[in-house]
């Protein structure tokens, strides 16, 4: 792990921003994200580990990344639909098709 002491605090803080409410989940991976990219930017930049050292990729599109084999699913468009009720015998019923 290339400066973990340095990563470490980094994800520390964004633990601390999200769970205090200071910013969403989101935001604090968002910021974490761009923190550690900073850091290892620098390492790579200045080259004192070596072979060994972090090598960044190219930035991509989300969507390129998004389309990829084995990739998570995007967003939905209503992450949180209301509830329903449904009857049981027409959900079991549902499981057997």
């Amino acid at each position: 792990m290339p400066d973990y002491p340095k990563l470490a605090q980094l994800w520390w803080q964004s633990i601390g921003d999200a769970s205090s409410g200071a910013k969403t989940a989101q935001e604090a991976l968002d910021a974490l994200c761009e923190a550690q990219e900073k850091v290892l930017e620098r390492l790579e930049r200045s080259g004192v580990q070596g072979d060994l050292g972090p090598r960044l990729n190219e930035s991509k599109d989300p969507a390129e990344w998004l389309a990829a084999p084995g990739a998570p699913k995007p967003r939905l468009e209503n992450e949180k639909p209301a509830p329903e009720t449904v009857d049981y015998d027409e959900l079991t019923k549902s499981w057997e098709s």
